[in-house]
């Protein structure tokens, strides 16, 4: 029998181990009855892989959804590992069959719903298995649905436990994201797992910055303003509802934002489709629900953004662990306000059911707290999940990166308090600001709060700043919130304590977010950027891949991952020994792809002789210094301009100022807007240029995208924006000199 270290590299390409992967895998091979909890692209699917690949026997995997089987099994295959899956989507004949491989030995993975585990049929194929050829493991993924506290209960996962009565010596692997103490227990229970081994991996995933911005009326612009920095990588955004995800996704595509909608209002065809097209790279942007989610496994998510609440932190941590699984950096932005608490505890009041209110409210606190937290937003996470980040901080999310400025809001602090008192601690916040602001309601005028010493007392602030001070004294414990029938506001010990001035108020300077003007660079953190030429070879690699799968139906991941590229890239195999030393790289992989991505890195190579491997390179480009300054934002965008007015074109000023196109765009945009002379020759092909002045002058110019589906395909998004900035900047209706009207 293979060693471990062996048949990790032979079926999947790697030569170590993540960590705590092997101590599972030996485990599981002694045939102990395993709890794993490890974080989303911890690597958890290995540990039950690799061991069905040296246990004698067939290894069923219980799994959800069709979506996850048929992810894992593609992935197995293309591996040359012997495994399929029985489920709904397949006609009873293809079933049968199926069952018949397993049954030879054929097979040595078998995925399998927990619904169809459970019929007599599939139970009485499973006893002819066992006393064959034999049962090695059965591995229970996703296992919090056993629970009824976990945030995706299925009660048919409930009933896998019976299966121990009926095969008592059959070892049961149970796995999981994330699952809090309460849950863990409950699956122990109910799979009644025998003296089991709980292995609980770090919830930390320290390639995954988090960030909360205040959701405002800018805040669309924020959104598609990262959208075009990430332009082409893939991202999820998540709304609260259904016509949320309609609205933002047809926004989006007025802006030229190509992205699809998922929601569960959708069929299931239309779902399907979506989901497939997202996961095979067609599109970049997938806004959705939280109907959208579990069991995708694609590596490559660059940004998980949440645009409107999450309804509790465990759901938040796995709907943005769907970032980064490759292990690469990732974005995870939540966009905050209070108009979405409000409606989120609107939706909790009309439950029925009094105790599902009270944990609901109690889940909602806690992404509250996380939202409006100064703290480490990685601690915070981590704590809820009973974890501790080591050190001071994590040097990955906004709270850790940013400097936080505060203000001393004490006077109006204690407006606000004595407000709540005058008015015998009876109201909840939108009338305690109704009186401070002088507001003329029917509330008011009945309960005669005009008359009171605070009405009108804080006129000069916006409804907003005073929610935000609201807030933060319930946020540092200044106030404290009942609810009986709807929320009131008392005061406690600190609020005596801050009325007769023995403690000041501090408040959170809140300042526009500045997004990172430097593209996402996929690779590990002190790697070095990639030159022109590299880049030039990693988009031709993703072509040649997306070309292949397309051929394979299946998602370009399958048959390499963006890590397994880049190291094509700096390590420019040529040879089938140096080949295998590319992460993900097994014996399949090398028969199958081998000559294809070698022929293409050999043929740039001749193209470009100076491209050489990383460790060959005698000269080592700087680490690049970080860019989030306006200052050097601006010193940018003059550079780019400067390179414009000379005659370069979009990509060689690109290369020049070490920026994305699309971050170039945006500056061109910008400085032709605010009436700045630059040469479009370059930029904008000739016959190009009068045919978009006329469409503009005939559509408007308010929306990219009318302007582009009246033009056509021959003509760019980026091409109308330039010729749309210089008009607005020029307030002239014919073009300038450097493109002669014919």
């Amino acid at each position: 029998m293979l060693h471990v270290d062996q048949a990790l590299k032979q079926y999947f390409g790697y030569d170590t181990f993540r960590p705590g992967q092997k101590d599972v895998v030996e485990a599981v091979l002694e045939q102990q009855d395993m709890l794993v909890l490890m974080p989303t692209g911890g690597g958890k699917s290995l540990t039950y892989q690799l061991p069905a690949l040296l246990l004698p026997g067939l290894t069923i995997v219980v799994s959800p959804l069709i979506a996850l089987m048929q992810d894992q099994v593609s992935r197995l295959q293309a591996n040359g590992i012997e495994a399929t899956f029985v489920n709904s989507s397949l006609p009873y004949e293809e079933c049968a069959r199926r069952e018949r491989a397993a049954m030879n030995g054929q097979i040595k993975l078998l995925y399998v719903a927990p619904e169809r585990l459970l019929k007599p049929s599939f139970l009485a194929f499973l006893e002819h298995v066992n006393k064959t050829i034999g049962l090695a493991l059965l591995a229970v993924d996703e296992a919090h649905c056993v629970s009824e506290w976990g945030h995706d209960f299925r009660p048919e996962y409930r009933q896998i436990g019976t299966l121990r009565n009926r095969f008592p010596e059959l070892p049961i692997l149970a796995l999981t994201a994330t699952a809090t103490a309460r849950v863990r227990h409950d699956i122990l229970e109910q799979l009644k797992l025998r003296q089991p081994i709980v292995h609980i991996a770090s919830f930390n995933r320290p390639n995954l910055s988090y960030e909360v911005r205040k959701k405002h009326k800018g805040s669309y612009a924020e959104l598609v303003e990262i959208l075009r920095q990430k332009q082409g990588e893939s991202i999820i955004i998540y709304c609260l509802s259904r016509s949320g995800v309609e609205k933002l996704s047809a926004d989006l595509h007025e802006d030229g934002i190509t992205n699809l909608p998922y929601h569960a209002g959708l069929s299931s065809k239309v779902r399907a489709e979506h989901q497939e097209r997202f996961i095979r790279d067609d599109v970049p942007v997938l806004v959705a629900t939280i109907a959208f989610g579990m069991g995708i496994a694609k590596p490559d998510v660059r940004a998980v953004i949440h645009y409107d609440l999450p309804k509790n932190l465990e759901g938040y941590y796995q709907e943005s662990g769907r970032a980064g699984r490759d292990g690469q950096p990732a974005e995870c932005v939540l966009f905050f306000s209070y108009a979405d608490r409000m409606r989120a505890e609107y939706f909790i009041a009309q439950k029925a059911d009094d105790q599902q209110q009270i944990i609901a409210l109690n889940q909602l606190q806690q992404v509250i707290k996380y939202s409006e937290s100064t703290q480490c937003r990685r601690r915070l996470l981590l704590s809820y999940f009973s974890e501790d980040l080591p050190g001071e901080n994590c040097n990955n999310c906004d709270n850790c990166t940013q400097s936080i400025e505060t203000e001393d809001r004490t006077e109006d602090a204690q407006k606000f308090l004595t407000c709540v008192h005058l008015t015998r601690e009876r109201f909840g916040l939108n009338h305690i600001i109704d009186i401070l602001r002088g507001a003329n309601t029917q509330k008011i005028r009945d309960y005669r709060h005009n008359q009171l010493s605070t009405y009108g007392c804080g006129k000069q602030y916006s409804r907003d700043e005073w929610v935000t001070i609201g807030h933060t004294l319930l946020q540092q414990g200044f106030l404290t919130e009942r609810r009986d029938g709807y929320p009131t506001y008392h005061l406690n010990a600190n609020s005596l304590k801050l009325l007769k001035g023995h403690v000041e108020f501090y408040l959170k300077v809140e300042a526009r977010p500045t997004y990172s003007q430097s593209p996402t660079v996929v690779g590990t953190a002190d790697s070095n950027p990639l030159n022109a030429n590299q880049t030039a070879l990693l988009q031709s690699l993703r072509t040649l891949r997306k070309n292949l799968a397309d051929e394979l139906a299946v998602p370009p991941y399958v048959v390499f991952t963006d890590m397994a590229l880049l190291a094509m890239v700096q390590n420019l195999p040529t040879s089938e020994a140096e080949f295998l030393k590319i992460p993900g790289v097994g014996q399949k992989k090398l028969q199958s792809y081998y000559a294809p991505f070698t022929d293409e890195i050999k043929a740039y190579m001749q193209q470009y002789p100076d491209l050489v491997p990383v460790q060959q390179s005698s000269v080592q480009k700087p680490a690049e210094p970080a860019r989030s300054t306006s200052r050097s934002a601006q010193y940018m965008r003059r550079n780019a301009v400067g390179l414009a007015q000379q005659g370069f074109t979009l990509q060689e000023i690109a290369q020049a100022c070490d920026r994305h196109p699309s971050t170039v765009l945006e500056y061109l945009s910008v400085a032709l807007e605010e009436g700045e002379q630059i040469d479009l020759s370059n930029l904008v092909e000739a016959e190009h240029y009068n045919v978009i002045v006329q469409a503009i002058q005939e559509i408007g110019d308010a929306k990219l995208k009318p302007i582009k589906e009246h033009l056509g395909d021959d003509y760019s998004y980026d091409e109308i924006r330039l010729v749309r900035s210089q008009l607005r900047g020029s307030h002239i209706e014919s073009p300038p000199s450097a493109l002669p009207i014919d």
